[in-house]
């Protein structure tokens, strides 16, 4: 599977998704919410499937073994974050470095999180669109007068991107290097979910 993943990924933009938190402030894995007929997970990766030209890696961490079996689809590539209790860094180079591994030529690589749930491959496709247009480095999506995910890298940064640690984000990197950021409007990017109450508002 490793040799036909890579064959099939050569050329194609990566979308790597976070899947690897505890969700302490819920209680409960936020991967697994239900969300619109399935969950917040599997709708994230529904829409990285659904944007031209990508491919998409999720990495796992608490409750792994339950989250990886409601995936089961030969579509994607799930990777185990054994140091995901470490931070979020640790989910980003666990899927960086697999991704590399993959297609050690990728170009540009989107990194993603699970729980915001109006993420489409729309927002996807114009960080993609915008990078084709503009040539900038870091292209991000931009919501409540700040700049977060999704967020496509170009691959001069993955170096750096491998060497953040702890509870860093990629967000350090996008305020390093500003001038060469682009942003992509992400209409309710803001709402994530957290709390049981971040949740239930999603139905209100």
């Amino acid at each position: 599977m490793r040799l036909a993943m890579k064959t099939k990924s050569q050329n194609k933009t990566a979308i790597v998704i976070l899947a690897a938190g505890n969700s302490s402030r819920l209680g409960r894995p936020k991967q697994l919410l239900k969300y619109k007929e399935s969950n917040l997970l599997k709708n994230t990766i529904s829409e990285a499937l659904n944007t031209l030209n990508s491919f998409v890696l999720v990495v796992t961490g608490a409750d792994n073994q339950n989250i990886e079996k409601e995936l089961n689809s030969s579509q994607i590539l799930t990777r185990f974050n054994e140091d995901w209790e470490t931070g979020m860094a640790s989910s980003i180079v666990k899927g960086l470095n697999e991704l590399l591994q993959l297609n050690p030529d990728c170009e540009q690589c989107i990194f993603a999180v699970c729980d915001q749930p109006f993420v489409t491959s729309s927002i996807f496709e114009n960080l993609i669109n915008e990078y084709h247009k503009t040539e900038k480095g870091i292209i991000a999506s931009a919501y409540s007068e700040t700049l977060g995910t999704p967020v496509l890298f170009h691959k001069k940064y993955f170096k750096e991107l491998l060497e953040l640690s702890g509870q860093e984000g990629a967000k350090k990197i996008i305020k390093k290097y500003s001038d060469d950021v682009v942003s992509v409007d992400f209409k309710k990017g803001n709402i994530d979910i957290d709390t049981e109450e971040d949740y239930n508002k999603l139905f209100e």
